[in-house]
C-alpha cells in the first residue's frame, strides 16, 4: 500500500513526514475532545431537557429504540447510552475506513474525505435540530480518517525499522496535546459562554488539521490507486495472527471501559460529587479535568520512555504484552483511588486530591496499554490487511464505549462507590486475561 520512506528529511530523527501526520492528528484530536468534553455536560444540561430536545430531528426514533432495548431511562441513563453508541461507533468505524483505505480509495483521499466530514459535523453541531445529523457524520469521518492516518505512520518505516514504536509515541504524544489544549479552549467557552462557541472553534480545529495535512503531502509515505496497485493476499499462517491480534484488542477493551467513563459518567461525577472550588468563589470547570487527563500523560510520557530505557539497558524491560497487563492493572488500581474518596467523604463533597490522583494513575494505564497496542498491532499485522488491522486496533475502544454507555444507567441506582469500584475489577480482569493467554500470544507473534 505505501512504501516505506527512506530518502526523506529528518524530524527528530524520524522521516519529516511524522511531524505532518502528528500535527494533522493533534488539530483533529483538538477539534474531536473539544467536542467530546461537553457532549455529557450538553445533553444532560440542556439538550435532552424538556422544551429542547423536542426540537431535535429524528430523536424521538432513536430514543424509542434505545428504550426498547435497555426500558425507560432517565436524562442521565439516556445521555450515557447515546455517549457510549456515539464513542462505540466513532471507534468502530474505522475499521470499514481502513479497508476502505486499503483496497479503494487509498488512504490521503480517506484521510481528507474523513476530515471534511469531521469539519462538517463539528459545525452542525452548534444546531440543535442538526444534532443527530452532526453526530452521523463525525462517526463517518473518524471512521475514514482514523485508521488511515494512524497506518501512515508505519509506512513511514520498514517493518524491521526500530524507530517505528518511538514514532508511535510521537503520534500519541500528538493526540494528547490536542486532547489537553480542547477542554481548555472548546470546554471553556461552551461551559461559560455558550455550548455553541465550543462547538464552532472544535470545527476550525479540524479545518487547520486539513491544511497542515495538504500542506505536507510531498512528505507522506509514497502509495498507488488500486487499480495500479500488485494485489497482496493473505500468506499462510496469516489468520493465526489476525485471530490473535482480535483476541488481543477485546482485551484492551477492558482498559478502555475504563477510559470511556472519564468522558461518561465520570464529568457528572465530577459536576455533583466533587469540590472543586479553590477558594475566593472560584471553581474549576469540569471540562478542565479533561486537560488534566491529557496534561497527566504528556508530563508522563518521557518519564515512561526514560524508565523502560533504564530497564531496557539492565535487560528487564517488560515486553509489550507485558506493558500491556501492567496498563490494565494501573487502570484498575485508579477507579480504587475514586471509590476510597466517595468512602472517606461519608456522603460530604469529595476533595479535590482523589480525583487528580486519578488522572495522574490513568494516565500511566494509558501509557501502557495504547502506545503499545497500537505498535504491536502495526508491526503484527499481515501486509495485505495492515490498515484495515490498524483500524481494528480501535475495536477495543468500541466495546470500551458501548460497555461504559451501558454501565453508566447503574450510577445512581449503585451510587458512586460500587460504581467506581466495579470498574476497578474490570481492569483488573484485563491483567489477568493477558497472563493466561501469554504463551499464545508469544507463539503467533513472535515476540
Amino acid at each position: 500500500m505505501g512504501a516505506p520512506v527512506t530518502q526523506d528529511p529528518l524530524f527528530l530523527g524520524h522521516p519529516k513526514g511524522l511531524a505532518y501526520i502528528a500535527f494533522t492528528e493533534a488539530w483533529e484530536r483538538f477539534s474531536f475532545y473539544g467536542m467530546q468534553a461537553l457532549l455529557m455536560l450538553y445533553m444532560t444540561g440542556y439538550l435532552l431537557q424538556p422544551g429542547t430536545v423536542d426540537t431535535v430531528a429524528g430523536f424521538s426514533g432513536l430514543r424509542a429504540a434505545i428504550e426498547g432495548v435497555f426500558g425507560a431511562l432517565a436524562v442521565p441513563a439516556l445521555a450515557s447510552q447515546i455517549f457510549g453508541l456515539y464513542v462505540a461507533l466513532i471507534y468502530f468505524v474505522p475499521v470499514l475506513g481502513g479497508l476502505l483505505g486499503d483496497r479503494l480509495l487509498g488512504r490521503r483521499r480517506a484521510v481528507l474525505l474523513g476530515a471534511v466530514a469531521m469539519a462538517a459535523g463539528h459545525f452542525m453541531m452548534a444546531f440543535e435540530t442538526l444534532f443527530l445529523t452532526a453526530l452521523l457524520s463525525l462517526i463517518v469521518g473518524s471512521g475514514l480518517l482514523k485508521g488511515n492516518l494512524a497506518a501512515q505512520v508505519g509506512n513511514l518505516y520498514a517493518r524491521d525499522d526500530r524507530r517505528r514504536e518511538p514514532a508511535y509515541a510521537v503520534y500519541v504524544t500528538a493526540i494528547n496535546i490536542g486532547a489537553f489544549v480542547a477542554p481548555l479552549v472548546c470546554g471553556t467557552l461552551g461551559e461559560l459562554y455558550g455550548w455553541h462557541y465550543g462547538f464552532g472553534v472544535a470545527g476550525f480545529g479540524m479545518l487547520i488539521g486539513i491544511a497542515i495535512y495538504l500542506s505536507g503531502s510531498r512528505y507522506l509515505p509514497v502509495e498507488t490507486l488500486a487499480r495500479d496497485r500488485v494485489k497482496v493476499t493473505l500468506q499462510p499462517g496469516d489468520a493465526r495472527i489476525v485471530v490473535a491480534l482480535l483476541t488481543m484488542l477485546a482485551i484492551t477493551s477492558l482498559f478502555w471501559i475504563v477510559q470511556a467513563q472519564v468522558w461518561n459518567i465520570y464529568p457528572l461525577w465530577l459536576r455533583d460529587r466533587v469540590d472543586r472550588t479553590l477558594g475566593l468563589d472560584l471553581a474549576v470547570p469540569v471540562t478542565w479535568f479533561q486537560s488534566l487527563d491529557a496534561l497527566a500523560v504528556l508530563l508522563l510520557a518521557p518519564v515512561a520512555i526514560a524508565f523502560w530505557r533504564w530497564q531496557a539497558r539492565r535487560g528487564v524491560e517488560p515486553d509489550d504484552l507485558n506493558k500491556i497487563g501492567l496498563g490494565c492493572a494501573a487502570a484498575g488500581a485508579t477507579c480504587l483511588l475514586l471509590a476510597a474518596g466517595e468512602w472517606l467523604a461519608q456522603g460530604a463533597p469529595v476533595l479535590l486530591l482523589w480525583p487528580v490522583l486519578f488522572h495522574f494513575g490513568v494516565a500511566i494505564a494509558y501509557l501502557y496499554v495504547a502506545p503499545i497496542a497500537l505498535a504491536l498491532v502495526s508491526r503484527a499485522a499481515p501486509v495485505a490487511v495492515n490498515a484495515t488491522m490498524v483500524g481494528t486496533y480501535y475495536l477495543g475502544i468500541f466495546i470500551g464505549g458501548i460497555v461504559s454507555g451501558w454501565l453508566g444507567r447503574f450510577y445512581e441506582p449503585l451510587h458512586a462507590a460500587p460504581f467506581w469500584l466495579a470498574h476497578a475489577f474490570i481492569g483488573i480482569a484485563g491483567t489477568v486475561a493477558i497472563l493466561v493467554l501469554r504463551p499464545w500470544f508469544r507463539r503467533v507473534f513472535r515476540l
